[in-house]
């Protein structure tokens, strides 16, 4: 009696193989097409930053950023709110103040219809913990928090920061989605994002 033996399939092994590395090539693409697209075709918008406590300044090779848009009055707040506490997102309408700052406009946990000259920022996932009273503000995140720099460059953007001389030139695209096109310290601008 023999027993037969079984070759690998050599070529089924090899198509698998291709088959992930255009998946994973595919994927990447899609994500850096992503960015790419709101740097290219976003609405431009022009955001001032707000000091961070000194503690967390410099982390590695990023700079911190915080925005006066971050902090949403519960006073703009409208539509529903959540029941109780949960994992929400919520989107921001922005306009332009008179001094060429975007400020917050109105806030919704629900979707805010399109209204000419104001845009929508959708925030990050953020925890809600229910109820919020008249005075109080809630404090968000869009994804936009950190610009890396140069190895070295941080510090002299982090005193700018602090003292209210950097602002970021942002680019929203479609669904509230964000990104950082310009850093600028004193209206000149420091850095700017390529497309790719």
């Amino acid at each position: 009696m023999t027993v037969e033996t079984r070759k690998p399939n050599t070529m089924r092994y090899l198509a698998v193989a291709v088959g992930l590395v255009v998946l994973q090539t595919a994927v990447l693409g899609w994500m850096i097409e992503g960015r790419a697209g709101i740097l290219r075709s976003g609405e431009e918008i022009l955001l001032k930053t707000a000091p961070v406590d000194p503690r967390d300044l410099l982390r590695g090779d990023y700079v911190i950023l915080s925005y006066d848009v971050s902090t949403i009055p519960a006073a703009l707040i409208t539509g529903d709110r959540p029941g109780g506490p949960s994992w929400q997102v919520m989107q921001v309408r922005l306009k332009p103040g008179a001094d060429g700052f975007w400020t917050v406009a109105e806030a919704s946990f629900g979707a805010l219809a399109p209204a000419e000259g104001s845009v929508v920022l959708q925030t990050q996932r953020f925890y809600f913990y229910g109820a919020v009273e008249a005075g109080d503000s809630l404090t968000v995140d869009y994804g936009i928090e950190r610009y890396y720099v140069p190895e070295g460059e941080g510090k002299e953007i982090e005193t700018g920061r602090n003292e209210g001389d950097v602002a970021v030139v942002v680019r929203v695209g479609k669904g509230g989605r964000s990104q950082i096109r310009e850093l600028r310290m004193d209206g000149v601008a420091l850095y700017q994002e390529p497309l790719y």
